[in-house]
């Protein structure tokens, strides 16, 4: 996991000076490039705790350096369709989230967490298979686990006729550009409660 440390060593600063209590995003280089992030969501000031090129494996992998000392109320994962572009099997990316999901329940019991499915992007829609299946086996894994929840944005994300919109992408087909973001924006503002509700803190600090 050494070709992730420059990054990872960057957020475990970040996270270190974070206050507990914080709405988290973490996973892949969709978290990362959310560079509006805190703008979106206002109410309750989230932490980008993306990193480039990151799968869902390096971040189970991560999770207790980076995540645990930051205590969030709050965890928004995204990670899965870089451990699919590297040729894993629908089967290795839901065991990782297992693994992953495995740390939170033990080191994080309180913390509320939201999976959001992995994207059908053009640049990948010839493993758009693996990715259905995927986000099916970590979606089945998810209702056995509390305070877990899965918000599946594959439909708006595709159009009319079942193919991706590619005006949601940058030209490389894969990662999201401003329409793209706007769209999770509303989407996780409307699905997520957690991305709408204040911290104790902060509704201290206003009171």
């Amino acid at each position: 996991m050494n070709w992730y440390e420059d990054e990872v060593g960057q957020l475990d600063k970040k996270l270190r000076n974070s206050s507990p209590n914080s709405v988290i995003f973490y996973g892949s280089s969709t978290v990362r490039l959310w560079t509006g992030l805190e703008q979106d969501f206002p109410d309750v000031k989230p932490i980008n705790a993306g990193f480039g090129g990151s799968t869902l494996a390096a971040c189970a992998w991560f999770f207790e350096r980076l995540i645990v000392p930051a205590r969030p109320r709050t965890l928004v994962l995204y990670a899965g369709d870089n451990d699919l572009g590297d040729n894993r099997h629908p089967e290795e990316v839901y065991l990782s989230f297992c693994a992953l999901a495995a740390k939170i329940q033990r080191d994080l019991p309180d913390t509320d967490v939201t999976f959001v499915s992995i994207k059908p992007s053009p640049s990948r829609w010839h493993i758009v298979e693996q990715i259905r299946a995927a986000n099916r086996y970590i979606e089945n894994e998810i209702k056995r686990l509390p305070r877990f929840s899965f918000v599946d944005l594959t439909q708006v994300m595709l159009t009319p006729d079942g193919k991706p919109r590619k005006e949601l992408y940058q030209a490389d087909g894969l990662h999201m550009n401003a329409d793209g973001y706007a769209l999770w924006c509303r989407e996780l503002t409307a699905r997520v409660p957690d991305l709408t509700q204040p911290t104790e803190v902060d509704n201290f600090i206003k009171s």
